[in-house]
């Protein structure tokens, strides 16, 4: 009786836990997601589980039945057969059919999600360590999108937000309704760009471009991560993506044009000024320790044997070595973890951040850097 009670609990678990799982509050199950292949995906999930579920109970009820009415206890005795040409048909052909019940809705599902074609938008996203840089083909509008998570966060000295280490700077910006092609690919090691309500996933390959797609169904905020282990700070490198209303993209994007010529003009203004050492430093701190302190440490001390120290030693403190300390930082050091920050810091805040790499922890060499200086060393000229 009570191996009947058990098998009887199995098979109610069985039946109804897939159900139970859609629930928000289990969150055991695939998200729905915002667009019609993400629905597309949890639904082909979804009958595939059904099937497998009820394979299961078929398999296992069959199973449980033959052991409690054929047991010993009973006086059952074994059958003596060999082969039967009428059940290895059966249970050759069944299964082909059933995969082939299968194969035809995932085959469509996947030659969905690679269909680029006929995009209204198109989007290159380059991943590098450890942030995504984004840049709207035929828009001139392009920008690197870093974790906005405080390192007091993640050292623990202040309490974490809701959105901990699933917050940037400067989300993606998307029209609902359009179709928006992406083009993936990375300046270094391979990172994964994925934003699970879009049921987007795909490797981001040095030297290589993966294509794919969405078209968002519903304003929101959607937020992914780096789904490739690309290094110490993998889990920093996060994704959020801001769907708007067609006319409310509009007026974003035009702002953003905006924002970035005067940003332009703004360096072209500074390239003849002389900032103080005192508003170098503070820009410089601000910069160095979202920008480098996850490598070099906040002190300066970095990590033995994977990142250098920059208090009291190397080209921070070598009054000769200026232009080398310029040149490291616009450029990076090939062959290193070292990227070259030219493409993704102002002039003003490349000037602060040497500025405050040699005058901070000690270093105290005096040296202030201006924004000409940086241009030269981008230019390639001596300075």
């Amino acid at each position: 009786m009570k191996i009947r009670q058990l098998i009887y609990g199995l098979l109610i678990a069985a039946v109804t836990l897939p159900a139970a799982a859609e629930t928000e509050t289990m969150r055991l199950n695939m998200t729905e997601g915002v667009t019609e292949v993400s629905q597309r995906v949890f639904d082909l999930h979804m009958t595939i589980l059904y099937i497998c579920v009820a394979i299961g109970i078929a398999v296992f009820g069959v199973m449980f039945w033959a052991i409690i009415h054929h047991r010993k206890s009973k006086g059952a005795v074994a059958a003596s057969f060999h082969e039967s040409t009428r059940v290895e048909i059966l249970w050759t052909i069944i299964p082909f059919i059933i995969l082939i019940l299968m194969a035809v809705p995932a085959t469509n599902t996947l030659l969905a999600m690679e269909d680029t074609s006929k995009s209204d938008l198109t989007i290159q996203i380059t991943g590098s360590q450890w942030k995504w840089h984004y840049s709207y083909f035929n828009e001139d509008v392009e920008f690197y999108s870093l974790l906005a998570t405080t390192t007091a966060q993640i050292a623990n000295e202040r309490d974490k937000r809701e959105t901990y280490l699933l917050e940037v700077d400067r989300p993606l910006v998307l029209p609902v309704g359009q179709k928006v092609r992406f083009l993936i690919t990375s300046q270094d090691v391979i990172h994964s760009w994925w934003v699970p309500d879009f049921a987007v996933k795909k490797d981001a390959n040095p030297g290589f471009i993966n294509e794919a797609w969405t078209r968002i169904d519903k304003p929101g905020i959607y937020r992914g991560q780096c789904a490739e282990l690309c290094g110490k700070d993998h889990g920093f490198m996060p994704i959020v993506v801001i769907a708007k209303p067609q006319a409310e993209y509009e007026q974003w994007l035009q702002v953003t044009k905006i924002a970035q010529q005067q940003a332009y003009e703004e360096e072209q203004r500074l390239l003849a000024m002389q900032m103080s050492m005192d508003e170098l430093m503070a820009l410089g701190e601000t910069v160095y320790n979202t920008r480098c302190a996850m490598c070099h440490q906040v002190n300066g001390q970095g990590l033995p044997g994977a990142f250098p120290g920059l208090a009291e030693q190397g080209v921070s403190i070598d009054p000769a070595k200026k232009l080398e300390h310029i040149s490291v930082v616009v450029h990076g050091r090939s062959g290193t973890a070292m990227q070259a920050f030219g493409p993704q810091l102002s002039l003003k805040e490349l000037a602060a951040v040497v500025t405050y790499e040699r005058n901070a922890w000690g270093n105290n060499t005096g040296d202030t850097v201006q924004a000409a200086e940086i241009q030269a060393v981008l230019n390639g000229e001596e300075f």
